[in-house]
């Protein structure tokens, strides 16, 4: 009996220690992106917005190793301060749609009825027009900035957590333990925050990881054109807006902070991609 049951239980073991292994990469190279953008004014070996006309449009070298754009300014420079608007506008984002959804699907998964019902058409107005349009529409509405290009794309992407947030809790509706935790006599608030909560955040965190590559790009294509951060900020989607038209005689102007972004999604993708295999494994192991 145990001969049949050790090769599995092996090879369950193995795979957990090649995700954890994967874990730890991953979350070692998100921790420095956000150590890079934390310290961006200390690393940086040039003042990222001084113009230097003179040194207007140098290719990458020794002294400036990503170039300069078209006023002198040093690319590199301007990528890791601009890594500072990118990533903290879009971890702020992800978490106000995050927050905000799962407490508005708590909410109306717990409450039900008129309530439930209402909120829910008002979600599915939201998810019936395309994503970008919309969010374009908002941030038009907000005349532009990172503040503005977040609350738009913030009204557009709540819905998809409450409605993981929704599901979760009326699954546990029926539960022996919410019923147990009712007759104890739980207020709606303990039983919220003590069982409901604590059983939903998984999916919920599990999105959250994997949206943050998502926010970033339509951030960064807000951006671009021209309804997100504004000249003079350094930010990667405006950066490459700044230098789209110079793409085949400067092309360093818009594939350097091109490369920063797709280098950033594909971490914050792998490692919610692990996050997520972590957690099967463990339900599974359960």
């Amino acid at each position: 009996m145990n001969e049949s049951v050790n090769p599995s239980v092996r090879v369950q073991k193995v795979k957990k220690s090649r995700i954890k292994i994967k874990l730890f990469v991953f979350v070692t190279a998100a921790v420095l992106l956000l150590l890079s953008a934390v310290f961006a004014q200390q690393l940086c070996p040039f003042d990222p917005y001084e113009m230097d006309l003179s040194i207007a449009n140098l290719k990458p070298g020794a002294d400036h190793i990503m170039g300069t754009d078209q006023y002198g300014r040093d690319l590199f420079s301007r990528i890791l301060m601009g890594g500072r608007t990118s990533i903290f506008s879009t971890l702020t984002l992800v978490a106000i749609i995050s927050v905000s959804g799962t407490i508005v699907g708590v909410t109306c998964g717990f409450s039900g009825g008129f309530f439930d019902t209402f909120v829910m058409r008002i979600s599915d107005i939201c998810l019936a027009f395309p994503g970008l349009v919309f969010a374009l529409a908002v941030a038009a509405l907000l005349k532009g900035g990172v503040a503005g290009a977040v609350i738009a794309l913030a009204v557009i992407s709540w819905p998809k957590y409450a409605r993981i947030a929704r599901s979760q809790t009326l699954a546990q509706m029926n539960t022996a333990y919410i019923h147990a935790a009712k007759l104890s006599g739980s207020s709606s608030v303990q039983i919220i925050l003590r069982h409901i909560l604590p059983n939903t955040m998984g999916p919920v965190l599990v999105t959250a990881m994997l949206d943050i590559g998502t926010m970033m790009m339509e951030l960064a294509g807000l951006s671009f054109l021209g309804l997100g951060a504004q000249p003079p900020t350094a930010e990667w989607g405006s950066m490459m807006s700044a230098g789209r038209s110079m793409l085949q005689i400067y092309p360093w102007q818009i594939l350097c902070p091109g490369f920063a972004i797709f280098v950033t999604v594909i971490i914050f993708n792998l490692l919610g991609d692990t996050i997520r295999d972590f957690m099967d494994i463990d339900s599974n192991r359960s």
